[in-house]
């Protein structure tokens, strides 16, 4: 076991969740993590994997500051290099970067002007910790699209709803990052579901929603580490592979 073992396998476990949860794309969207202090080198799913077959192992190892690494045989996808690099060189609070095409929340991406709401529990997670892109130009691989993306996501954010596309979700680790991705799709859900009624919506006011959105964060137990490592006790018994 090397040094960055566990972070490989904790990622691994995360590619192995989205794919049981339906948060996934074909052989699209991609995750990586920072493995230095800097955010320079991350680890990133190598290209034409699925995500429900991802090993510790496949993963790829990148270097900001060293283009080399996106070339040759182990070429990251283009579009992933474009905006991952860009987010771990900007951002000290994207250790770990989600990128999904997830089907709720990219329901509320397509929708004019939208802006989250907060409409329950879970949603009150994410008062006033998401920032917006409503300027989809196509695919990211021009070479500064990442730096524009980046420019979006200052400090507080969590969240980068990306209009015409998808979500990205940042945390400091990759059970925080997972455990945000996995609420944000249960609160965009809810919402879908509650548009779709037509009916008046009770919006939970702003005062209360920063109060829940201050417990959540506080709370007193290790919420996301917990759940995260249950998630990875089931793929212990059940798909034990992700770890090699």
């Amino acid at each position: 076991m090397t040094a960055h073992t566990p972070l490989r396998q904790d990622l691994a476990a995360a590619f192995r969740w989205a794919a049981r949860l339906g948060m996934h794309e074909s052989i699209a969207n991609h995750f990586s993590l920072a493995i230095n202090d800097s955010g320079s080198q991350f680890l990133l799913n190598p290209v034409g994997s699925h995500f429900s077959r991802i090993r510790a192992s496949d993963l790829l190892l990148l270097d900001v500051n060293d283009p080399a690494t996106k070339e040759g045989e182990n070429a990251p996808d283009p579009t992933a290099w474009t905006l991952h690099a860009a987010l771990h060189k900007a951002l000290p609070q994207a250790r770990c970067i989600l990128h999904t095409h997830m089907q709720a929340a990219t329901v509320l991406c397509c929708l004019k002007d939208f802006e989250f709401l907060m409409l329950d529990q879970n949603a009150c997670r994410f008062h006033q910790r998401i920032a917006y892109d409503r300027d989809y130009a196509g695919m990211a691989l021009q070479a500064d699209e990442g730096a524009r993306v980046a420019a979006l996501m200052g400090a507080g954010k969590s969240v980068l709803f990306m209009g015409n596309h998808g979500v990205i979700v940042v945390g400091p680790t990759v059970a925080q990052a997972f455990d945000e991705l996995y609420y944000l799709e249960k609160a965009c859900a809810l919402q879908v579901a509650a548009l779709s009624t037509g009916r008046e919506l009770s919006l939970i006011p702003d005062a209360v929603a920063a109060t829940a959105c201050s417990q959540w964060n506080d709370y007193p137990t290790r919420f996301s580490e917990l759940h995260f490592t249950a998630l990875k006790n089931i793929l212990n018994q059940e798909e034990p592979d992700y770890q090699t």
